[in-house]
């Protein structure tokens, strides 16, 4: 129930706010060597309406945190993921708390691709840290997303706090 009080208390672009329930939500995820725990917020900016959060592995399969998010956003509409386009608010955009990857070792379809296939719904992508280069180096998110049009805003204050959750489960280096 705290949760709920707390998402609901966030006034609109209050960034490090949103960041930190993102956070919240990615403490969630199991720790594995494998996997960055991450926690996303899906927002319509228009009305501060919070439309989907996620974290690392919520839904069955090998997902990541705005993978889950869009699902959830697809199975309330009855849309396929391919179709969020149709049902998603003209000024949506997405926190999370760690840069969506590019690539995806699983073969799994990359976060990075999953935005871009929505169009221009998504207009703004907050990231509390970049991936780090630890499965897959020159993540190109940003790149691809700045070419798509989408901004690519870095909050920055929260990096420590979120590597420590996203690489929990990780073996540490000495």
């Amino acid at each position: 129930m705290a949760e709920e009080i707390f998402k609901n208390d966030i006034v609109a672009g209050d960034h490090i706010s949103y960041m930190k329930f993102a956070l919240s939500l990615a403490s969630k995820s199991p720790p594995k060597p494998t996997n960055y725990r991450v926690g996303a917020v899906v927002v319509n900016a228009a009305t501060n309406e919070i439309l989907a959060t996620g974290y690392t592995l919520e839904l069955p399969g090998n997902t990541h945190a705005e993978e889950c998010c869009l699902e959830k956003i697809s199975e309330r509409h009855g849309v396929p993921t391919s179709r969020l386009d149709e049902v998603l608010p003209e000024e949506t955009i997405l926190y999370t708390t760690v840069e969506p990857c590019s690539q995806r070792l699983s073969g799994n379809l990359p976060c990075v691709d999953r935005l871009l296939a929505i169009g221009n719904r998504i207009k703004t992508v907050y990231v509390g840290v970049y991936e780090p280069e630890k499965f897959v180096s020159g993540n190109s998110s940003k790149q691809k997303l700045e070419n798509a049009g989408i901004e690519f805003i870095h909050v920055a204050g929260l990096e420590k706090e979120i590597l420590e959750v996203a690489t929990a489960g990780h073996e540490k280096s000495t």
